[in-house]
């Protein structure tokens, strides 16, 4: 299976993070991308810098005949669509789109990190995964999702009220 991160922190053209989640989510099959699950949607302290607005998170499991390559570039496709600027490493976002895992691909292409380097040490990516793949393990280590969690704790990841 294939699993993409969504997250946003700041409203994008078509409304606020949670509603942005959602048209990204609608928009990915006209890309060729096919949602076939979507985790509850999370609310998470920014990080590194707490000061920003909190950031409204998920994670989806997709299919699609997109190479890993095609589906990463066609990702920040849709970031840009929905008015993703990158200016800063960390700074607020109306949309990202991260590619985590690719049907357990490991590569450490410089252009095309697989699974995604710093998924395991991050709850917001953690929790919304555990949703929508309770049994999966990480390629390179064999953890499970649930070991992971348990390691880098779940503090300030609550499940957002009306996503």
């Amino acid at each position: 299976m294939i699993y993409i991160a969504l997250g946003a922190n700041i409203a994008s053209p078509v409304g606020p993070p949670a509603v942005t989640l959602r048209r990204a989510l609608e928009a990915m099959p006209r890309h060729g991308i096919e949602v076939a699950a979507v985790s509850r949607f999370y609310e998470t302290p920014a990080w590194p810098r707490a000061e920003d607005p909190p950031f409204v998170n998920a994670v989806a499991e997709v299919r699609t005949r997109l190479l890993p390559g095609e589906l990463l570039r066609t990702l920040l496709i849709v970031e840009k669509a929905f008015g993703r600027v990158r200016k800063t490493k960390w700074e607020p976002r109306a949309l990202d789109l991260d590619l985590i895992d690719y049907g357990g691909l490991v590569s450490d292409a410089p252009h095309l990190m697989l699974p995604h380097p710093l998924m395991h040490e991050r709850a917001f990516v953690l929790r919304p995964l555990a949703d929508v793949a309770p049994a999966w393990r990480h390629p390179d280590t064999g953890q499970t999702v649930g070991d992971l969690l348990k390691i880098a704790g779940e503090s300030g990841v609550r499940p957002l009220a009306a996503a």
